[in-house]
């Protein structure tokens, strides 16, 4: 089967190099979802899954190692499932991804806690749906996509951390009513 992008002409594209070839350019088998490319991929979503997860778990994050990578191969296995329907089916395969985005923010919901006026979790949160969306990445074959995010995602959760730490904070007051304040009968 030809690579997806063969025939494709980018010469058009300000700055865009035809001698800079995308890794799916190279290596044609994995452009579509087949054994290699799902060994390929599944070993690709271990190291950058792992990478964000093993950051998190160093910080005692809610969600750690385990968690980032259980999201990042749940949304390639989704993505790679819409790629190959796509072979044989006419259909959209965005659409399976565009499910994995929205869902995940019910477990990203998750790791949010509220406590008196403090919020956390957020950072977390914001990683997982990053793990999902590099898994995605992933899914559809997109390898350098997923590789820079990475390595984007590890940096600003280690490094841009002591940066933001020299930052003055400014708290805004948080005014969570008590579920006695909350009238749901109208």
């Amino acid at each position: 089967m030809p690579s997806p992008f063969s025939g494709f002409d980018r010469s058009g594209y300000n700055g865009y190099n035809n001698s800079m070839k995308m890794i799916s350019e190279m290596f044609p088998i994995l452009a579509t979802p087949n054994i290699v490319a799902l060994l390929v991929r599944t070993l690709l979503v271990l190291i950058c899954a792992g990478i964000i997860g093993y950051e998190r778990n160093e910080r005692g994050a809610a969600a750690g190692l385990r968690t980032h990578i259980l999201v990042c191969l749940g949304a390639m296995i989704a993505m790679s499932t819409g790629q190959y329907a796509g072979m044989f089916y006419t259909t959209d395969i965005s659409r399976i991804g565009a499910q994995v985005v929205s869902g995940i923010g019910f477990l990203g919901a998750g790791t949010i806690i509220v406590n008196k006026r403090r919020i956390t979790g957020l950072t977390t949160a914001a990683g997982l749906w990053a793990a999902a969306c590099i898994g995605l990445a992933i899914g559809v074959g997109f390898y350098e996509g997923a590789i820079i995010g990475t390595i984007a995602v590890y940096f600003t959760e280690r490094a841009l951390l002591r940066f933001s730490k020299s930052i003055p904070l400014r708290h805004a007051d948080v005014n969570i009513p008590e579920s006695d304040d909350i009238d749901i009968a109208e």
